[in-house]
């Protein structure tokens, strides 16, 4: 006999939950409820449709939808039959839908029905002809014209069992776009190897820690990291290896989520600062327990303002670190050391290296710098599971990878356990006398200030200094809020903590502070309106 070789691909983690515990239940935020049973059998419904479309091995097929069930269905039958899901973030403007659209070379469009004002424009401007298929949370919702067909009515005309085709592992599985400062978004994609592989990573850095933390298999899960981006961060597929109960809450609206967090005792979930601050704001939050809940915060650096909001309402908060190009994780805080500590610096640090993870922080020369919790550099990473290249775009995909290290863009120091802490991005790193000022640190400092909802610190242009920094600040409460984070910022100079010259020269009071596409920060356009005079 000789040795059978086995592929390392999608299918496969999504055996062992429905054969260990089929009865086990994923929820969507209207009431729906499924078993993992048939959670399997839909996405053999859904392989049939798909192939009798004739979209199968080599096709892009495109979802425009909120976090559903049929997402995560999507998830597992697109991929699996050799096609390539493309995660069409659904809040860039209709111009940079349409390029990613056209750029990946889409063959079929699934889309909700709340997203055809956006698509029907476009459609005579798509450059392939693409099969089109309605998403619908209503059993009666009109077809429009030219669509093939509306994803339920598709897949019960289906029976289960059918066989989806061998694959190997290198096969392209996933698409989606990462916009950045400048240029078109670029294409990202990963394989059914990278992705079974952050699987296990995940699972490797979250299931041995001690105590409540980590994921266990007990634990029940709920994204609020859109499913569009980088695939809600890998957790729906860890979610479904481990055979968790999953909750799928459709549109992120506050009383929604709080209302789904607390009905099914939700005890792990994931989102961007700005959404937590926002659920955190919300009327509904003072009456609603959260204290079984746990939360990894990536995306952006986690204030020590918004974790200790956070820790009084008993939630068992901690940073992750990762982005687009990095599937995404590859960094957590210690969720171990906080189990017997609640020191808030050690779950805001950006943390250690996930298994499987090399970090290494550099100079310009690729060269180590100290690991002494103190030189900066640049952070750079190889894993298993990064993204090779950038579709069809060279250029980008030589610069990220420059010197056969991806570079995150990103600048931090290391401390000599390895504990790594993000100090700014490269492109928001304030420059001021010759001196470099951290954002973050700012951010951090004048969130712990009583009413500072959010805030931003940039850089903005001065003819003495280069540049200065402004902190732009969304408060409740009256003006003398900026007294108090004037005076937490005066205290870190005494302590040493923050150099004098770092203090900022303004606060700018504002309602509301731009965000991205996924939900951060655009200190671009922050620093375009105090350039303009907009704000400031």
């Amino acid at each position: 006999m000789s040795a059978a070789g086995f592929e390392l691909t999608i299918g496969q983690l999504l055996r062992a939950p429905a054969q260990r515990n089929p009865d086990q239940t994923i929820h969507d935020g209207e009431g729906g409820v499924r078993t993992y049973r048939q959670l399997h059998a839909r996405i053999d419904q859904l392989g049939a449709a798909l192939t009798r479309l004739g979209l199968g091995r080599g096709a892009t097929i495109a979802v425009m939808d909120w976090d559903t069930p049929r997402y995560l269905e999507c998830y597992f039958a697109v991929p699996m039959l050799g096609a390539t899901l493309h995660t069409v973030n659904i809040r860039l403007s209709p111009e940079q839908i349409l390029y990613t659209i056209n750029h990946a070379e889409d063959d079929a469009i699934l889309c909700h029905e709340d997203f055809l004002p956006i698509l029907l424009p476009l459609l005579p401007r798509i450059t392939r002809p693409a099969t089109l298929i309605l998403l619908s949370d209503r059993p009666d919702a009109p077809l429009p014209p030219g669509f093939a067909g509306e994803f339920e009515r598709l897949l019960a005309a289906e029976a289960p069992g059918f066989t989806f085709p061998d694959l190997t592992e290198d096969t392209r599985a996933t698409l989606f776009y990462t916009t950045g400062t400048t240029g078109d978004p670029k294409g990202v994609t990963y394989s059914h190897r990278q992705l079974v592989l952050h699987t296990l990573g995940v699972v490797a850095a979250f299931g041995p820690v001690p105590g409540r933390g980590g994921i266990k298999t007990d634990d029940v899960y709920m994204p609020i990291t859109p499913l569009f981006h980088v695939h809600a961060w890998g957790y729906p597929f860890v979610a479904t290896f481990l055979g968790l109960k999953q909750v799928y809450p459709g549109r992120y609206e506050p009383a929604r989520l709080l209302s789904l967090l607390s009905g099914h005792r939700v005890t792990y979930s994931h989102c961007v600062p700005t959404i937590l601050a926002m659920l955190l704001a919300a009327p509904e939050a003072a009456g609603t327990d959260l204290s079984h809940w746990k939360v990894t915060i990536g995306g952006a650096a986690l204030p020590e303002g918004l974790a200790l909001q956070a820790r009084a309402k008993g939630i068992d908060i901690h940073a992750g670190y990762g982005m687009s190009e990095t599937c995404p994780i590859i960094c957590l805080a210690d969720m171990a050391a906080s189990q017997t500590s609640d020191d808030i610096k050690l779950r805001t640090a950006t943390g250690k290296a996930a298994p499987l993870v090399t970090l290494r922080v550099v100079d310009p020369d690729l060269r180590d710098v100290p690991h002494d919790g103190r030189t900066t550099g640049e952070v750079v990473v190889r894993a298993p599971w990064l993204t090779h290249d950038y579709l069809r775009n060279d250029a980008g995909t030589a610069e990220l990878w420059a010197g056969g290290w991806m570079h995150t863009g990103d600048v931090g120091h290391m401390a000599p356990d390895g504990t790594l802490r993000i100090t700014d991005r490269l492109k928001d790193v304030i420059k001021s006398g010759g001196e470099w000022v951290s954002s973050l640190a700012l951010e951090s400092l004048a969130s712990t200030a009583p009413g500072v909802r959010e805030v931003a610190a940039v850089g903005v242009p001065d003819d003495r200094w280069g540049e200065r920094p402004v902190l732009v600040t969304v408060i409740d409460g009256d003006d003398a809020v900026e007294n108090t984070i004037r005076a937490r910022l005066e205290r870190a100079v005494a302590a040493g903590e923050l150099p004098k010259w770092a203090v900022p020269d303004r606060v700018v009071r504002v309602t509301a502070i731009p965000k991205t596409s996924v939900g951060k920060l655009d200190k671009k356009r922050i620093r375009q309106m105090l350039a303009s005079g907009e704000i400031g």
